[in-house]
C-alpha cells in the first residue's frame, strides 16, 4: 500500500511515544460518504487531464515534424512551374505546415490577396485541430480547486452539525471525519487542478510554437509568389 502517512503521536502506558500512521486511501475514504464522492469526481478529472494531455503532446509533436528542407524543395518546384510536384510533395508530408503550404498552391494564379486569405482561413482551420480538447484542461485547472473547497465546506458543515447536535459531549471520532472531508477534498482539488493548470500551459507554449512555424512558412510561400519572374 501506498505509505505517505500521517503521522499522530500519542503516550502509551509506559510514557512511550506511539506513532499512529494513516494511508492515503485509509484517509480518503475516512472523509465519509461525500469526501468519497468528490475524491472519485477528482480522479475522473485527473485522469481526463493526464489523457488530453499526452494526446495533445503527442499530436503537436507529430505535427511539427517537417523536412527542413521542405520549403527550398517548394520553391524548386514552384519557380520551374513543377505545380503537380509541389503538391504531391505537400500530400507526402502530411502536416499543418505542408496543408497550408497545398492550399497556397491550389490558389496559384488567383490574385495575391486572395491567396493570402486562402492560408489564413486554412491556418485556422489547422490552429483549431490542434487546440482540440485544450480548453477542457482550462476548465479542469479551474474546477477542480473549486470542487474541493466544496468538500471543505461540507466537511466543515458535518463538523459543526455535530458539534451542534453534541447535547455538551462531543464525539471527536464524528468531528473528525468531518474535518478528513475537508482537508483530503481540498488537497485533492488542489493537486489536480495544479496538474492540469501546468498542462494546459505547456501545451499553449508548443502550440504557439508550431503556429509561428506555420506563419514563417506562409509568408515564405507569400515571398516566392510576388519574386519577379
Amino acid at each position: 500500500m501506498i505509505s505517505t502517512f500521517l503521522q499522530d503521536s500519542a503516550q502509551g502506558a509506559e510514557g512511550e511515544s506511539v506513532k499512529k500512521t494513516l494511508s492515503i486511501i485509509e484517509l480518503v475514504t475516512t472523509g465519509g460518504t461525500a469526501g468519497i464522492i468528490i475524491i472519485t469526481i477528482l480522479i475522473v478529472l485527473m485522469i481526463v487531464a493526464i489523457y488530453i494531455y499526452f494526446e495533445r503532446i503527442l499530436a503537436i509533436k507529430e505535427a511539427s515534424k517537417v523536412d527542413a528542407n521542405f520549403m527550398n524543395q517548394i520553391r524548386d518546384y514552384v519557380s520551374n512551374g513543377k505545380i503537380d510536384s509541389a503538391q504531391n510533395l505537400c500530400s507526402q508530408s502530411n502536416s499543418p505546415v505542408s496543408r497550408l503550404i497545398s492550399k497556397g498552391i491550389s490558389r496559384i494564379g488567383k490574385p495575391l490577396e486572395d491567396i493570402n486569405t486562402a492560408l489564413e482561413n486554412a491556418g485556422r482551420l489547422e490552429i483549431y485541430n490542434l487546440e482540440k480538447n485544450v480548453s477542457v484542461l482550462a476548465t479542469i485547472s479551474g474546477a477542480a480547486p473549486m470542487i474541493g473547497f466544496l468538500g471543505t465546506v461540507i466537511g466543515m458543515i458535518l463538523s459543526i452539525f455535530e458539534i451542534a447536535n453534541s447535547g455538551g459531549s462531543i464525539d471527536i471520532k464524528t468531528l473528525a471525519d468531518g474535518l478528513y472531508t475537508a482537508m483530503t477534498t481540498t488537497v485533492g482539488g488542489l493537486i489536480v487542478g495544479i496538474i492540469a493548470y501546468i498542462s494546459y500551459n505547456h501545451l499553449v507554449v508548443r502550440t504557439d510554437k508550431l503556429v509561428y512555424q506555420m506563419e514563417a512558412n506562409s509568408l515564405e510561400f507569400l515571398d516566392l509568389l510576388n519574386e519577379p519572374s
